[in-house]
This record gives structure tokens, C-alpha cells and sequence, in this order.
């Protein structure tokens, strides 16, 4: 039981970090897509994360080809700018990935290059625990 977070090709190590801190807490599994900005051996990503790393769920894969080959057939949810509903109009069933873009320009999709965007991990925090809600928290209370 849980939620799926995946990153795709994260640059900037302190957000990841703070999202695996989020992930380990709430029993989410964290999906890294390659490439990444930074190694997740960096001093900067295991600071953000603390001690919480030996707790976490983590599963690197080396392409966004590779991580669709294994995981398209599931549940996907897509965070983005160019949405036509906002996250808490989504029911987040038990294991479905909600899947966010890099922090400089996010998912390789059509926009318009002057909106902007939350920071990622505050991004990610707000979509997991309405996920988590919906789903009664998986009993984490």
C-alpha cells in the first residue's frame, strides 16, 4: 500500500532530499529517473534528507524509457502547470505514481515558457498528503 513519487531527471539535490524525507515518513516509494543533476551520494541531498535515508524506498531508473517499460501500465499522474484540473480534483487510488518534472522546466511537454511554478518538494509535499488523505493515510495516524 502506498503512493509512488517519481522525479524525472531532478537537478537540484536539497529538493530531493527534503522529498525522500517526505517519502520515508509517509511510506512512499521514491522513483528517480536519470539523468540526474547531482549524485545521490551528494552531501547536499543526505543533509536535506537527515537520517531518514536508511528508511527509504528508493528505485533508480536510467532512462524515462526505462521507467515507462516498467511502470506505463500503472495508475500515472502527471503534476503540471498545464493541467486542466487542479491536484485535489484527482482521486489518488493505493499504489498510482504521481510523477513530477524537473525544477527548471518540468515535464517535456508544450507550455508557456513565462508561468512558473512551486518549488518541487513543496510541490510534491501538497500532491502526497492529499493523496495520503484520500486514502485515510494508510493507517500512519
Amino acid at each position: 500500500m502506498g503512493i509512488n513519487i517519481v522525479l524525472y531527471q531532478p537537478e537540484i539535490p536539497p529538493n530531493t532530499g527534503n522529498i525522500a524525507r517526505s517519502c520515508a515518513i509517509t511510506g512512499s516509494r521514491l522513483h528517480l529517473i536519470k539523468p540526474l543533476g547531482f549524485s545521490i551520494d551528494d552531501k547536499h541531498v543526505k543533509r536535506a534528507g537527515l537520517d531518514y535515508w536508511a528508511f527509504l524506498d528508493l528505485e533508480v531508473h536510467e532512462s524515462e524509457e526505462a521507467f515507462f517499460e516498467k511502470y506505463g501500465h500503472e495508475k500515472l499522474y502527471f503534476a503540471t502547470t498545464k493541467a486542466n484540473k487542479y491536484y485535489d480534483e484527482f482521486e489518488f487510488e493505493d499504489n498510482c505514481f504521481i510523477v513530477f518534472g524537473k525544477e527548471t522546466s518540468g515535464l517535456p511537454m508544450k507550455k508557456d515558457e513565462h508561468l512558473r511554478s512551486l518549488n518541487l518538494s513543496n510541490s510534491v509535499a501538497i500532491i502526497l498528503y492529499e493523496a495520503l488523505r484520500q486514502n485515510d493515510f494508510f493507517d500512519l495516524k
